[in-house]
């Protein structure tokens, strides 16, 4: 019998060895951030809110990494080009009330990634509305930099501008 045992043991093994178990990361708030297309469903899921609805900081915060940092290029009013910088919470105390107030939907209409090692890049162009069946309002593109550890993707900053005539869509980040 303990002849038996030995060579079972080592064929299950083997099996463990050779198909490791990925197991998926879900967030209390059901975003599962084992994958790229979990992590970037969630990324838009989480700012997309009903008019009336408030934003959960909590929830984009189990997204990204801890101090991440976000930001937005931007025009001002004398035609200059701007960067705004900030904290991840910061954002959200300076966006929530206006995306609450008047709702706001934004989802991926393309996307291009690049990878090295454990480290992603991701050019998502999107477009925004008030409501999920209202009109465009904004276009734009996120440029998202991530961290995958082996169990799960973090993302580690973002940033975005918008689409303007003096700044439109290149065709090739809308494929």
């Amino acid at each position: 019998m303990k002849k038996n045992i030995l060579p079972l043991l080592i064929a299950i093994v083997s099996i463990a060895i050779t198909f490791p178990a990925h197991s998926q990361v879900i967030t209390k708030y059901g975003d599962n951030v084992s994958t790229l297309d979990g992590i970037m469903k969630a990324y838009y899921g989480v700012v997309s809110v009903k008019k009336g609805e408030i934003v959960s900081y909590e929830r984009d915060s189990l997204l990204h990494i801890a101090n991440a940092h976000v930001g937005a290029g931007y025009t001002d009013k004398q035609g200059k080009q701007q960067f705004s910088y900030m904290t991840l919470k910061q954002y959200h105390k300076l966006a929530d009330p206006s995306l609450s107030k008047n709702g706001f939907d934004e989802r991926e209409i393309a996307r291009r990634v690049e990878k090295f090692g454990s480290i992603y890049h991701v050019w998502s162009t999107y477009e925004s509305r008030n409501t999920a069946d209202g009109p465009v309002t904004e276009r734009g593109i996120n440029s998202i930099e991530l961290f995958n550890d082996g169990t799960r993707f973090w993302i580690l900053a973002w940033f975005y501008d918008g689409e303007r005539k003096d700044n439109p869509i290149p065709a090739e980040y809308l494929k």
